[in-house]
């Protein structure tokens, strides 16, 4: 018979309330708030002038750029209201509260970012087949202003982005824009120069495939996240060997491991101990040392007498 002994990593000591408020140092979100309200109101404003630049410069690239801006203000405000969600407290409904929302929000942003990558690239090839002479010299200015505004929206991101996926979307967002901005400067250089109308739609191709390229590991990542994944920081074959190596675990089956959120990490294992239940103080140990080697905040630990192996509807 197995004794079945449920026990929440993050119950007993003291300080970690279920609100996880207190894992602050796994993602630096107080600093990044001024970040979001900032780089949101500067690229709003600066939406407005490129899309008005762009018409009356009739330069596609602009108007690209400005969409892309767009999308960017779009994905800043998904990722900060996934931040304000995660942190929404667990409901009878929501058990885990709404953290996985900020998952949801990675997997939108990368998917906004390639919608509008598509919609750049059919307004360029139009323009490739119709080409209309764009002002190159207001082309520039205003990319040039992009180029500020973005490299320095990008500069406000670049702390939280190891650690959370939507700030790696918005830091990413932000680096796109001012490539974006560089490649429109050169274009327009180049056309203020020349007189070539193909520069426009070509430079607006070169730049969607910098977007998609930085947008795909996003979206893979996500993805993985919304499938359960092992979220990527996490060695499962180290992971396994950890759990074996604590005093009195023989065996370890049914290991799950997955992302709550786009910054913290659930584990549910049933470990095999025949020399009885060790007490909740060593199973606390186990979560702490959880915690603390591979950055996971919620363990549930089951102990088992025997490993009569009942077969989890799970196992491969």
């Amino acid at each position: 018979m197995s004794a079945h002994h449920h026990h929440h990593g993050s119950e007993t000591h003291a300080g970690h309330g279920h609100g996880h408020q207190s894992h602050g140092h796994h993602h630096p979100l107080p600093a990044n708030r001024h970040a979001f309200v900032l780089a949101t109101a500067l690229n709003t404003g600066f939406v407005a002038v490129e899309f008005f630049y762009g018409w009356l410069a009739n330069s596609t690239a602009l108007m690209a750029d400005g969409g892309h801006n767009l999308s960017d203000v779009l994905g800043l405000l998904l990722a900060w209201s996934a931040v304000r969600l995660s942190k929404v407290s667990a409901s009878e409904r929501y058990t885990f509260g709404l953290r996985s929302s900020s998952i949801l929000a990675a997997l939108g942003n990368a998917m906004l970012l390639l919608l509008v990558s598509g919609a750049i690239a059919w307004e360029a090839l139009l323009r490739w087949f119709s080409p209309e002479p764009a002002v190159g010299l207001t082309v520039m200015a205003v990319a040039g202003v992009g180029l500020v505004v973005n490299g320095f929206s990008a500069w406000l991101f670049t702390q939280g982005r190891e650690h959370d996926l939507n700030i790696r979307g918005a830091y990413l967002h932000m680096l796109a824009d001012a490539l974006v901005s560089l490649g429109v400067v050169v274009g327009g250089l180049v056309m203020w120069q020349t007189g070539w109308t193909w520069v426009d739609p070509v430079m607006s191709l070169i730049i969607v495939a910098v977007i998609v390229y930085g947008t795909w590991g996003l979206l893979k990542e996500s993805v993985q996240l919304a499938l359960s994944a092992v979220p990527a920081h996490i060695d499962i074959q180290a992971l396994t060997q950890h759990l074996l190596s604590m005093p009195g675990v023989v065996s370890v089956h049914d290991l799950h491991v997955w992302g709550m959120s786009t910054t913290e990490t659930a584990l549910t294992v049933h470990l095999v101990m025949p020399q009885g239940h060790p007490g909740d103080a060593a199973l606390e140990v186990i979560s702490e040392s959880l915690q603390q080697h591979f950055r996971i905040q919620h363990s549930t630990l089951q102990v088992e007498l025997t490993s009569i192996h009942h077969s989890c509807c799970l196992a491969h």
